[in-house]
């Protein structure tokens, strides 16, 4: 098997032995639901196996026709495919865990996913507006609910079957080690936003030491200025190993053994994604030492407001 396959194929096991997650993943997120449809097939005929969706997205219906649509299809069997959803802000009250991860599986079509995962530590009053504000704007919060409670109902779905794995998403290194401490059933995974100019070592580093897997959203900082691809040290390794600047970056990312995940409606773009190869050890080191610039592009982790999800989505 050629190396660079064997990288794509690169999977992180979950300590609790449920499995295994890949580490390279495609990101649902895309507003148009024919477009959404169309990528999440042809991200699966490349041959991405893992599909991260949120119940936040407003697409898990259309997630789940793609995904039937590619098993009728034989592009890929439900077994060989990784499925991490999420708990939206609003349903972190205990008794609305169960239903709203129950909703979720009814609208992607299946009997569990791989991985569920609290969208963020930030409880929303519940009710039927996922973003609610007061009169200046700011999000309401829920006093009436602790994010170990709702940790506690997390891991009464594990016990059921209905999810393999539970994590947390957007979270800071405290409060992943609240929920560490208190958990009977430990996080698998915690996504946050990771790429060159975040590279989050010494969360990575507790992860790392507690069999936790790393999964990076926004791996290429989301397009946004400073552009991680535009920078100096990741353009030369680029220039030197004939990849992209994008394909570096993801490949940094897999090589220091966290996942990732990246959405594109470009089926170009979607190959590029996927087709990436390791780079060496030195280059490596270069993104480690030779970047200084460190910004966090997405809010999310200070307000649980994803500042990447459209208003009107």
């Amino acid at each position: 098997m050629p190396a660079n396959h064997a990288f794509r194929q690169t999977t992180i096991p979950l300590a609790d032995g449920s499995g295994a997650m890949p580490a390279i993943g495609f990101g649902t997120l895309i507003p148009d639901p024919i477009k959404a449809n169309q990528a999440i097939k042809t991200a699966l005929a490349v041959g991405f196996r893992h599909l991260d969706c949120a119940e936040r997205y407003g697409n898990e219906d259309v997630v789940g026709e793609a995904m039937r649509e590619a098993f009728d299809a034989g592009t890929v069997r439900r077994e060989d495919l990784f499925v991490t959803t999420k708990l939206w802000n609003t349903n972190h009250r205990p008794e609305r865990v169960g239903p709203a991860l129950d909703a979720s599986l009814r609208r992607l079509q299946l009997d569990h996913v791989d991985c569920y995962l609290i969208h963020t530590p930030f409880a929303f009053v519940p009710g039927d507006n996922p973003l609610p504000t007061d009169e200046r704007g700011q999000p309401i919060y829920d006093p009436q609910v602790t994010l170990v409670e709702t940790w506690r109902a997390m891991e009464r779905l594990v016990d059921l079957g209905k999810c393999r794995s539970i994590g947390l998403s957007d979270v800071g290194l405290e409060t992943l080690k609240e929920i560490y401490a208190a958990a009977r059933i430990k996080p698998a995974a915690v996504q946050v936003e990771a790429h060159p100019y975040l590279p989050e070592w010494e969360l990575l580093e507790f992860c790392r030491s507690r069999g936790i897997i790393l999964l990076a959203f926004a791996p290429l900082g989301h397009a946004m200025e400073p552009r991680v691809t535009d920078d100096p040290v990741i353009r030369r390794i680029a220039r030197r190993t004939g990849q992209t600047p994008a394909q570096v970056a993801l490949a940094w990312a897999v090589g220091r053994r966290t996942a990732f995940l990246t959405t594109s409606t470009n089926p170009e773009h979607i190959r590029e994604n996927f087709e990436i190869s390791p780079i060496s050890d030195e280059a490596m080191v270069q993104i480690c030492d030779g970047i200084a610039t460190n910004i966090r592009f997405n809010s999310v982790v200070n307000t649980g407001v994803p500042g990447f999800i459209p208003r009107g989505g």
